[in-house]
């Protein structure tokens, strides 16, 4: 969050980087996959609100997390990465907890989000839960616009984003899952609804690998698109 570091996802602000930055740093990874949805519904209907919960998988932590789910799984002792068990639980409870009571991991999504979209007037609310699962993190949000959207032009907008695939089909049971994302660099984005508690509200869920996009794949785009405005 240091002001003089640029906060990159190249889909959405590859632009701010310029030949002067000499750090470059990369997001969170459970921001990074929400920003990249967010950007083509934000520059047309101009995003107010978000509320966000996160359903994130076990490698968002590391291997010690995967060997505490797997040794639970087959009922033998080991380290402990949480401090419950985490399989067959979920647990409202990433990063350390903060004197507002949210997690950091939670402020990060506030902060990080107006910061790469580069509007502060965002307003942002963030539950981030860890779930038994991996391959990915998954996400259920509901953006608020200032602007009245149509539904059926949602779909071919975020089609036509850099980043993203569409998985949303509910009649064939089509949308996007963990196990689907895993190892893949996309951005997937299904359940695409409106809101009917409130106007121009819709909501999705998004889902995308933590490891590749979520922090590896965002990394070596920014390289890459280093490289591609010649500014190195």
């Amino acid at each position: 969050m240091d002001p003089s570091k640029k906060l990159v996802v190249p889909e959405v602000n590859a632009n701010v980087i310029t030949k002067t930055d000499k750090i470059i740093a990369n997001p969170n990874c459970s921001t990074i996959q929400m920003v990249v949805a967010l950007k083509p519904l934000h520059d047309k209907y101009n995003i107010k609100r978000i509320v966000v919960s996160t359903y994130q998988s076990v490698t968002g932590t590391g291997k010690k997390a995967v060997d505490q789910l797997m040794n639970e799984r087959n009922g033998l002792e080991g380290p402990k990465a949480y401090p419950h068990p985490i399989d067959m639980n979920a647990l409202p409870h990433i990063d350390v907890f903060l004197e507002n009571g949210y997690t950091k991991e939670e402020m990060k999504m506030v902060h990080e989000t107006k910061k790469i979209m580069g509007d502060d007037s965002i307003q942002v609310t963030a539950t981030t839960v860890r779930i038994p699962t991996m391959g990915g993190h998954s996400e259920a949000v509901n953006i608020e616009f200032e602007n009245e959207y149509n539904l059926e032009d949602i779909i071919p907008l975020l089609q036509n984003a850099p980043g993203i695939v569409v998985m949303d089909n509910v009649k064939e049971n089509i949308y996007p899952m963990p196990i689907i994302s895993k190892g893949r660099d996309e951005v997937f984005v299904g359940r695409i609804r409106r809101d009917e508690t409130q106007p121009k509200t819709l909501n999705m869920w998004i889902v995308a690998d933590n490891l590749r996009k979520g922090a590896a794949t965002n990394a070596v785009q920014i390289a890459e698109s280093l490289l591609e405005n010649k500014l190195l």
